[in-house]
């Protein structure tokens, strides 16, 4: 059942944890702790940070299976929800103030994983990948925005790792570049543990699929972002890292583990400024904000500042409101999306502190 108790908090390190035990025990006196929360305040200064939108959606009831994953269309101000369950609409839809739109009747849907909006400006379509062992399972389908099945990528019901013709095996994302070109990620469990690239044609590019967990070798892949240099970073689940592409030649640039040491990336996106991703770690509850390097760099990550979800949530794959910077969650754990507003302290947030 859906549970809108769940709270946030956003922690940024351990210090804040101690503070707050320290207070409670009277180890500070009232001095002590102002210096010190603007201390801490200093360190979030700039800092990408983010508040739950308690208001949102305005009817959570609708919410009547496992949520895995949500789509956003930041022109039309329409936010899909797509979710898993015996007799459930397979995708609802609300508006980024929370009013409930529709809900998708369609039976072309068995078990939905990714969902990803495409060309939002100009003619949106949803693309969802289809995780099911039933006769539309194991394939990329495209969508209008009332839910009108319009192609499918992959041989429906029919689990493989050809090429030609294309064929899936629970595939967990889907991206789509301004470019039209195409980035799956195609194996949540199944046989394949690959990357794919296509063309706007939907001709193959270049393919990553091997499994392992050596260089471009995956294990569960499970979420794939392009960025703005040119390079595609995908969240290697079963290997707790993400890898890095040259999207035009594919490439190994890198990788990165040192952030996931104690829970695996599951969904991967960047902000609306490039400056951050956006990483997942369902089983620590956690919504992680990472630098993203400058062009020609990869280096080591580094956490900014972290969402720490309430426990059981199990936060699975997010999309972000691309004008706004609104982040949507998808929670298994908690059978249901939610909304988080982004917010930054500045300098006359301090001074103020400091006045009081």
């Amino acid at each position: 059942m859906n549970n809108r108790s769940h709270t946030c908090v956003i922690m940024t390190s351990l210090a804040s944890v101690v503070f707050l035990m320290m207070v409670l025990y009277g180890v500070f006196g009232t001095q002590q702790a102002s210096s010190f929360i603007l201390r801490q305040d200093y360190q979030l200064l700039g800092r990408p940070l983010y508040k739950l939108d308690l208001s949102w959606p305005k009817n959570p009831e609708l919410f009547t299976g496992n949520v895995f994953g949500v789509a956003v269309n930041q022109y039309a101000g329409v936010v899909y929800v797509a979710q898993r369950g015996e007799n459930v609409p397979k995708v609802l839809a609300f508006t980024s103030e929370g009013d409930f739109l529709m809900s998708w009747n369609t039976t072309t849907l068995e078990m939905p994983h990714g969902i990803f909006l495409a060309d939002a400006l100009s003619n949106p379509t949803i693309w969802i990948t289809d995780v099911g062992n039933g006769p539309y399972g194991h394939t990329v389908k495209q969508y209008s925005p009332s839910g009108k099945l319009l192609q499918v990528l992959g041989t429906p019901g029919e689990a493989g790792s050809g090429l030609n013709p294309l064929q899936f095996d629970q595939p967990a994302e889907i991206f789509i570049h301004e470019s039209g070109e195409m980035y799956i990620v195609d194996g949540d469990g199944g046989m394949n543990n690959r990357l794919i690239k296509l063309s706007s044609d939907q001709e193959v590019l270049w393919v990553h699929g091997e499994k392992g967990q050596g260089l471009a070798q995956f294990y569960i892949p499970h979420s794939v972002t392009v960025d703005n240099a040119q390079r595609v970073w995908v969240a290697d689940r079963g290997n707790k890292r993400i890898q890095v592409f040259n999207s035009l030649t594919g490439d190994w640039l890198g990788s990165w583990g040192s952030c996931f040491t104690e829970d695996a990336p599951y969904s991967v996106r960047l902000t609306p400024n490039k400056k951050y991703f956006v990483v997942v770690q369902l089983n620590t509850n956690q919504i992680s904000l990472l630098d993203a390097p400058p062009v020609g760099l990869i280096g080591q990550c580094r956490v900014v500042s972290v969402i720490q979800m309430a426990d059981e949530a199990k936060p699975h794959l997010v999309d972000l409101d691309l004008k706004s910077g609104v982040l949507y969650v998808a929670e298994i754990g908690a059978q249901q999306a939610q909304k988080f507003i982004p917010f930054s302290l500045g300098r006359e947030t301090l001074r103020f502190k400091r006045s009081q």
